[in-house]
């Protein structure tokens, strides 16, 4: 039994609600740093603050794999993880930028960081379905088409989100924080964050009716039967596709960069561009000018990245065309290629507009790094398994980032004397290795569809 094509329509709506997650992951991603250090934490040490992101990751999306597996309910069988991480996710993002407001003193920059581990680990139950979702209801033909929609949804999420402090303050919401506290234009940037995420989330839901248990059993196919019932993680991992090993090599070489660019782009720019110095901290400081200077570098960090969240939403529309002209692995390659040359090019300006240049590099990697592995690496899984192997392979994005958070902070330190302009450089060094890397995938699935026709290498 065949899936049917879905039509433009349905595929926009499987991914919907990661428009909604996205644009409240953006703002995570833009602000965190800023939050924290407004919080008190140092500047030089927000690597291990974000450690708490990919550690959810690790903890939660291959348990929500192989649970939704197994999951069928009246919603469907991902959409019940989707619809709960949403909420979980909108509570996080109201809590925690009003830390101070609900615990006094000290103990707000451990509410913080414990807010940041619930929205990541809310974050990650949503995450995975949603990678599944496009996998069970779409065609083999329709998947590189699925992906990218997903992809240019995430990303027109992250342009709103990530733009969204400093649209709020050109629009007279108070950008400035006072000591131990947090910019108004970022609290309500997340108070709007957080009720666009579940509005959206609840499209996909309602929109999107999931194939019932017999029908999707016609889908797997013979090779399924022959699936043991119950397999252990250790032989899971074992008994990964060979196509699955090698996209793990070209995973760590995107994700630790991009962790590095998320964790200390506010210090590099702030330092690089608007001239804060590098023992900033925003409980000692005295000259107000400085603190500003901060809080200015704050949004233009958010600005940055809601350009390269566009460039990548806009990337992810000709995509498939690049693709038919020539071939995923070598669209993948190219993109990382100009990744890390983005990434290296924040070092040789100095005008923070010139600085959106980088930006577009750095757009055209996210843009393949959301899409193209899960697209390459999804015709070589069994399709009963697909939540828990979607779950696994996630461990090929967290492990990078714990890694990043883990060496992060005392590369800065030790290598680069606190001047975050040279982790960014670093960053891109390590991202055009792995466009290297990509060559040497196997990527063997047959495209049918007269749409998507790639020549496979």
């Amino acid at each position: 039994m065949i899936k049917r094509k879905l039509s433009f329509w349905e595929i926009w709506n499987l991914s919907f609600g990661f428009l909604g997650v996205q644009f409240g992951f953006a703002l995570q991603n833009a602000n965190a740093s800023r939050i924290l250090t407004s919080l008190g934490a140092d500047p030089h040490n927000l690597s291990f603050f974000w450690l708490v992101a990919p550690i959810m990751g690790l903890i939660v999306q291959p348990v929500v794999g192989a649970a939704s597996d197994k999951t069928w309910t009246r919603l469907g069988r991902r959409s019940p993880y989707i619809l709960f991480g949403a909420l979980v996710s909108m509570v996080a993002m109201f809590f925690m930028p009003n830390a101070p407001l609900i615990i006094k003193g000290g103990a707000a920059l451990a509410f913080g960081v414990a807010m940041l581990a619930l929205m990541d680990a809310s974050f990650n139950i949503t995450f995975q379905p949603f990678r599944a979702l496009v996998a069970d209801m779409t065609p083999d033909e329709q998947r590189n088409v699925g992906y990218s929609i997903q992809s240019f949804l995430i990303n027109a999420g992250a342009v709103i989100g990530s733009a969204l402090p400093f649209i709020l303050t050109w629009a007279g919401v108070v950008n400035e924080a006072e000591a131990g506290k947090v910019a108004p234009s970022v609290i309500w940037s997340f108070y709007i964050g957080g009720s666009l995420l579940l509005l959206s989330v609840l499209v996909t839901v309602f929109k999107t009716k999931e194939y019932p248990p017999k029908e999707f059993e016609a889908f797997s196919g013979a090779v399924e039967k022959e699936e043991p019932n119950k397999e252990s993680f250790f032989k899971l991992i074992l008994k990964m596709p060979k196509t699955m090993k090698q996209l793990a090599v070209v995973q760590m070489f995107s994700w630790f960069p991009l962790f590095l660019l998320w964790v200390y782009s506010t210090t590099a720019i702030s330092q690089h561009y608007f001239g804060v110095p590098i023992d900033y901290n925003p409980e000692t400081v005295t000259d107000p000018s400085i603190r500003e200077a901060f809080d200015n570098a704050g949004n233009w960090v958010g600005i940055c990245f809601a350009v390269y969240s566009l460039v990548a939403a806009l990337y992810s529309i000709i995509m498939p065309k690049l693709i038919k002209l020539t071939n995923r692995k070598f669209v993948f390659s190219l993109s990382l290629l100009f990744g890390g040359l983005g990434y290296i090019s924040t070092y040789f300006f100095h005008d923070q507009y010139m600085l959106l240049i980088s930006m577009i590099g750095v757009g055209i990697a996210w843009a393949a790094i959301l899409a193209l592995p899960y697209a390459i690496l999804s015709g070589t899984l069994p399709t009963k398994r697909m939540g828990v192997y979607m779950g696994l392979f996630n461990l090929t994005v967290v492990v990078p980032q714990i890694l990043s958070g883990v060496l992060g902070g005392p590369i800065l330190r030790s290598f680069f004397g606190g001047e975050g302009i040279y982790i960014l450089v670093f960053a891109g060094i390590i991202m055009i290795l792995g466009g290297i890397a990509v060559r040497f995938v196997d990527d063997t699935s047959d495209e049918i569809n007269e749409d998507i026709k790639v020549t496979e290498i």
